[in-house]
Formats: C-alpha cells, sequence, structure tokens
C-alpha cells in the first residue's frame, strides 16, 4: 500500500506542468499524482497518465486548491509541489520515515534547490538556523514552511484545516503553521529531503509582493496578541498591499482567534531573533524564494524551457526520467477554516 501521494498545484503553467508531471512519474516511490488546476485558461490534459488524477477547479482559489487535492487522496502522508518544482529521487521515502519516527509532526519542509546549478535558496539557512527549541525532534521546528517542498501528514493538515482560502496565496503557509502549532502539532526542517524548483518567469511579483504585505496583517490580527498585531501592522505601514488590508477588516475580527500563549511566546521568539548579518528572521518561513529576489540564470530558463518541450513529445505511456533541466472546498467537515469556495 502507498504511503504517500503528490499534490500539484498549477494554474496557467501547461509546460512547466508537463515536465514536473513527468519527473515525478519517473520517482522510485510511484507516489500517486493529484494535480490540481486552478481554473487555467488552457486546461492541462485529462489523460496524462493511468497515474495521474487531474482536478479541474472552474476558478482560481489560490493555495487553497491544495485542500481540493488533499480530499482525493487516501494515504497518510501527502506531498506537495507546485508546477515549478520537483521532488528529489528517494526523499519522498526519507519523509515517510521520518513521519513514521515521529508521530506529533505534523510536516517535513524540504531544502530547496534553484535550477540547473543547483543553488542552494537563501530561505534554507534561515530554516536551518531557526532559534525554536526543537529536541526530540527531527530537524530545527518551524513556525511556517515552504508550500511548495512539503510532506504533511494528512491527519495534520485535516485537523487544522487547510488552507485559508481568503489569504489566495502569498504567505498563506504561516496561519496554517500557527493553528498546527496550537493543536500541539510539530513542523520541522529537513535538510535530508531535496526539492528542486526552477522559477518560472509566468509570475506577477508586483502582485504577489501586495498579497503578502496584506497577508501578513491579517494573519498577525486572525492569531496573535493584539500588540503583536499592532507591531506587525506598523512594520508594513506604507508597502504596497497595507491598504488593502483594510478592506477585510470585518471579517479578520470576525474570525479572530487568539493563539495560546506558548505559541504566542514562539512567535515572539523568532521574530526577535538575528539571523545572518544581525538580521531579524521574523517569519520569512513561508516562500519560496521570488524569481525577483533570486532569479533563475537566463541558461537555467533556456533549459527549462526546452526540457518542458521535451515533456510534452514524450509518449503517454513512457515516462523516463528526465535530465535535470540546465536552469530550470472543504477540507473536512470538522475544519473550522474549511474552504467554501474554489485560485492561484
Amino acid at each position: 500500500m502507498k504511503r504517500v501521494s503528490l499534490v500539484i498545484l498549477t494554474y496557467n503553467r501547461p509546460n512547466e506542468l508537463a515536465w514536473t508531471v513527468q519527473r515525478s512519474l519517473a520517482l522510485p516511490e510511484q507516489p500517486p499524482i493529484v494535480v490540481v488546476d486552478n481554473g487555467s485558461a488552457q486546461p492541462p490534459a485529462l489523460d496524462l497518465h493511468p497515474r495521474v488524477k487531474v482536478v479541474r477547479l472552474p476558478t482560481n482559489i489560490g493555495a487553497a486548491g491544495r485542500n481540493v487535492g488533499v480530499q482525493h487522496v487516501a494515504t497518510p502522508y501527502v506531498a506537495f509541489s507546485d508546477d515549478d518544482t520537483c521532488w528529489e529521487r528517494g526523499s519522498l521515502a526519507d519523509a515517510v520515515a521520518i513521519l513514521d519516527a515521529y508521530p506529533t509532526v505534523a510536516a517535513l519542509t524540504a531544502r530547496v534547490l534553484i535550477g540547473a546549478s543547483e543553488r542552494e535558496d537563501p530561505v534554507c539557512a534561515e530554516l536551518a538556523a531557526s532559534p525554536l527549541p526543537w529536541r526530540g525532534l527531527p530537524g530545527p521546528s518551524l513556525l511556517g514552511f515552504l508550500a511548495g517542498a512539503t510532506v504533511f501528514r494528512r491527519a495534520a493538515f485535516l485537523d487544522a484545516g487547510g488552507y485559508e482560502p481568503r489569504l489566495f496565496l502569498g504567505g498563506e503557509e504561516k496561519l496554517l503553521a500557527y493553528d498546527l502549532a496550537a493543536r500541539g502539532w510539530s513542523v520541522c526542517y529537513a535538510d535530508k529531503l531535496t526539492v528542486h524548483h526552477y522559477p518560472s518567469p509566468t509570475r506577477d511579483s508586483e502582485t504577489r509582493r501586495r498579497l503578502l504585505v496584506r497577508n501578513a496583517i491579517w494573519v498577525a490580527w486572525l492569531r496573535r496578541p493584539v500588540m503583536a498585531a499592532v507591531r506587525e501592522t506598523i512594520r508594513y505601514a506604507g508597502e504596497p498591499g497595507f491598504g488593502d488590508a483594510f478592506a477585510g477588516a470585518v471579517w479578520v475580527l470576525r474570525r479572530r482567534r487568539i493563539m495560546p500563549p506558548r505559541v504566542a511566546e514562539l512567535c515572539e521568539r523568532l521574530e526577535t531573533s538575528t539571523a545572518h548579518h544581525g538580521e531579524p528572521i521574523r517569519h520569512r518561513h513561508d516562500a519560496l524564494s521570488d524569481p525577483a529576489r533570486c532569479p533563475a540564470t537566463p541558461q537555467d530558463r533556456r533549459a527549462a524551457r526546452d526540457a518542458s518541450t521535451r515533456a510534452l513529445q514524450v509518449p503517454q505511456n513512457e515516462y523516463p526520467l528526465p535530465d535535470p533541466p540546465a536552469s530550470r472546498v472543504r477540507v473536512a467537515p470538522s475544519s473550522p477554516r474549511a474552504p467554501t469556495r474554489a485560485v492561484r
């Protein structure tokens, strides 16, 4: 019986998706694969492979599309991938072994390598240097994770309610991490696991930045004590997206549930700790590098395009492991935050 499934979230990236699916089908663990299409203008083919199930949503519901994917898997563990990320061979088996050995761990975030040069994403060093206590855990304890590079215990994901649809995309991991911690679950960084990220040029960095700011303020007021939420609001004053946060003020205050004191203490510890060069770590445990911050090289992008083109030409019954490119709802009836509508 399979122990881990793979959920791939996609939106308007057919070439990247084709390559990611091809690579995933070649994994030795042979996980069942669920592709959740967030209402793409050009839907993916529905007959990709017998082991691939495609779930097409009528509209883009962002990160909450992963909630739909989880509903379509039956394995105890579920790995997540975006259409421009793929898991290293053997990493899913390692994740299963770790999660089997640590029943209180809800999720494991992997090390992320960018492009064919396999540069380590700068966020990995911050995850590894997390100041949170992690005695008795398989790796550094986190209050966040990388959505497209994480393996979840399905029961924990459902217990915490999955992703909040209203956040759409941009820092959506933070709220889920807070709710997991409030329920006694742990999230860890596991550098034994590896995900390859080939940043797609098809991305609106300006909109993403606005959503990151808005969501950071919303999440602070949804869960953190008043003074911490005030500090977070002031921190983003004047940045793009700051004004957007006030549009959802009524909804946020209605949904506000203050986190337990022990989780609030961890947030304070993380916020005031310093990482490299004495800069605050804050809560950056929740996003893969954006191309604007850690861009793929031109060689990376050319190779990624070539690889995705080759993937589209492979017969449906033949899925060999490709050469690495040179760069490149409702969650559960008991969920307190079950998604009610289907974006990315």
